[in-house]
């Protein structure tokens, strides 16, 4: 098994199982309205239903059938990413691994029921707005796109590294407007009349 399939192997059932863990707990700990705190009052266990998308964006009555699809094209895109991707850039290989799993966690509540993802973790007071309510596929999501954002970027500086390296004079390529050199000193040599 290489490298990447072992990074997949390692997160995907941990963040999956870690979810529905969770989320079982939050369905019989938190139901009937029942509410709980955490980290001295920072952070509290609410449950709820998210039907829509991230932040509880609403879209249609019964949006089930419009993430279903989306979330598993996402997946097959997210996959494809993955295989090519190169097995020594681990930041990639890990925030993709990451956002399948936390993708695949919320897919499981949206195919088991209607009611929507379950979702427990906040409203978090930020001090200028409430964190959304969220769970553990979400932050896998979330802590994989940030890293997948990471991983773009250094490749974006690598790419202009090399291209700014490839465009320095003496590089081999000659400079706009100059004819090329020639190593060949026979070029060079002045003919003498008679000589």
């Amino acid at each position: 098994m290489n490298s990447k399939l072992r990074i997949l192997a390692a997160i995907l059932p941990a963040v999956l199982l870690l979810d529905v863990i969770t989320k079982r707990w939050a369905l019989n700990a938190l139901g009937g309205g029942r509410r709980m705190e955490i980290l001295d009052g920072l952070v509290p266990l609410t449950l709820a239903f998210n039907r829509g998308a991230a932040f509880g964006i609403s879209i249609g009555n019964d949006p089930r059938w419009f993430f279903i699809p989306v979330t598993i094209l996402a997946m097959g895109l997210l996959a494809v990413l993955f295989v090519q991707s190169e097995s020594g850039d681990r930041v990639k290989v890990v925030s993709i691994a990451l956002i399948l799993s936390g993708a695949l966690g919320n897919l499981v509540d949206r195919v088991r029921w209607d009611r929507g993802v379950v979702d427990f973790i906040g409203p978090i007071d930020l001090g200028f707005m409430d964190w959304p309510i969220f769970n553990v596929a979400d932050s896998a999501i979330t802590c994989g796109a940030v890293l997948l954002g990471i991983s773009f970027w250094r490749e974006e500086r690598t790419l202009a590294r090399e291209r700014a390296a490839a465009e320095e004079p003496g590089s081999g390529e000659p400079e706009p407007g100059l004819p090329a050199r020639s190593d060949d000193a026979s070029a060079t040599t002045e003919t003498t009349p008679g000589g």
